[in-house]
């Protein structure tokens, strides 16, 4: 019992340390590769800041586009977001998240690939 409190305890601690040295936001798509229509959640994870006043989400593939915009409040944002995309058709998808600032600029710019397979029936 003692050795699953400790496991527990490590991996807690694990999550609540900062990104790293320079990172201001960090991404994870997942599944990275699914069936279409695909279901796709994104988290992020920004590092608290005066500056920070949106940031945008987008899934883009030669022949689909999504987006999705919140706002921020500084340093009082939340630390975590959570986005899903629903039903994507097949296709290689760019996901891509942008911190934006104060100023209007991004501050912060993240990518991942992720690829949504045709599912069996689909010709």
């Amino acid at each position: 019992m003692k050795g699953r409190a400790a496991v527990v305890g490590i991996l807690t601690m694990l999550w609540a340390l900062p990104l790293g040295a320079g990172e201001k936001m960090t991404m994870k798509v997942s599944p990275e590769v699914s069936f279409a229509p695909a279901h796709l959640v994104v988290r992020t994870m920004i590092v608290a800041d005066a500056s920070n006043r949106a940031m945008e989400i987008v899934a883009e593939s030669p022949d689909f586009y999504r987006s999705s915009e919140i706002q921020l409040d500084g340093e009082r944002a939340p630390r975590t977001a959570m986005f899903e995309f629903r039903s994507l058709p097949s296709g290689m998808y760019e996901v891509r998240a942008t911190l934006i600032g104060d100023n209007g600029h991004a501050r912060a710019f993240v990518r991942q690939q992720v690829n949504v397979v045709a599912s069996g029936g689909a010709r």
